[in-house]
């Protein structure tokens, strides 16, 4: 069993530096899970039940569902696409987590994320939960993903996410060696170390500024939702980053924002953060190097 870390620093945070004295630096995520999902096209015993827009509907055992099956498609076709013009308009760099097997799917959409410069960091290989996986299983879709994303981009990936992980996830990830960082964390607003051997840094991600809100009970129920809670965050942050800048992370998936009215209320809030100064929109990778050289472990 893993130990747990309740204090973190403790209320005294370090000075990030961000560059350009940023106030906050904000990233963007673009979860590419089309196609990786659980569906009988990829030998699973049932459909998909997690994240679609009819929460609650249980899985068809044995048979397709076509309506699960669409909204997922609606991603990859769509939204997906939608997304990557609304952060090509504004010159904005984003971090994909991509799970492998959907990038196989669809390599178009690996190629587009790599010609437009943005970063792609390991999803696992199927839209999961690892929890129970073999711990030799875990490894080789470690490995299949690595190599998935080398082959779309010509480079390994350096940052990783599974989302739903194992307790042998982080070692495994050391083991395997080459990641700068990992973000399967929601517990800090700045990266940190974890001790060991080798140290790892961690990268926190958010499931409260993410789309999959839209989709669960008491979520959003529109996209002003959406960008009054991103709005809001931001603000904040803002002013604490006079004295202790902070990170903000942003969670988005192209079957959800990728829709025409949740992506109004995406490019509402990139404008939003583009009418200030001192804001650093980058990717997660550029975090950690930039952390790793003023922090090093």
């Amino acid at each position: 069993m893993s130990a747990r870390d309740l204090i973190g620093y403790g209320g005294r945070p370090p000075h990030p530096r961000w560059p350009g004295e940023a106030r906050v630096a904000v990233q963007f995520v673009l979860n590419i899970e089309e196609g990786a999902e659980s569906c009988l096209l990829n030998g699973d015993a049932q459909s998909e039940a997690w994240l679609h827009e009819l929460p609650g509907r249980p899985p068809r055992v044995g048979e397709p569902d076509l309506s699960v099956e669409g909204m997922y498609e609606y991603g990859s076709r769509a939204g997906v696409w939608r997304i990557l013009e609304l952060f090509r308009a504004r010159g904005l760099p984003l971090t994909a987590f991509a799970v492998g097997r959907a990038l196989e799917l669809t390599p178009a959409i690996g190629q587009a994320l790599c010609v437009a410069g943005h970063e792609i960091a390991g999803h696992g290989y199927r839209w999961l939960d690892y929890r129970d996986m073999p711990e030799d299983q875990e490894r080789r879709h470690i490995r299949l993903t690595l190599d998935v994303i080398e082959q779309a981009c010509g480079k390994r990936p350096v940052g990783w996410y599974t989302g739903r992980v194992s307790q042998n996830t982080r070692r495994l990830l050391r083991e395997e060696g080459g990641f700068l960082y990992s973000s399967d964390a929601y517990n800090d607003d700045l990266p940190y170390w974890l001790p060991g051997s080798p140290a790892h840094l961690v990268i926190p991600y958010t499931l409260v500024n993410n789309d999959a809100r839209y989709l669960l009970p008491n979520g959003f129920a529109c996209g002003e939702d959406f960008f009054q809670l991103l709005k809001d965050a931001f603000d904040l942050l803002w002013q604490e980053g006079a004295q202790h800048p902070k990170m903000m992370s942003v969670g988005l998936h192209g079957r959800i924002s990728g829709h025409p009215g949740r992506a109004m209320a995406l490019a509402r809030f990139l404008d939003y953060v583009q009418g200030y100064d001192a804001v650093w929109i980058c990717r997660r990778e550029e975090i950690a190097r930039h952390w790793i050289a003023r922090f090093p472990a």
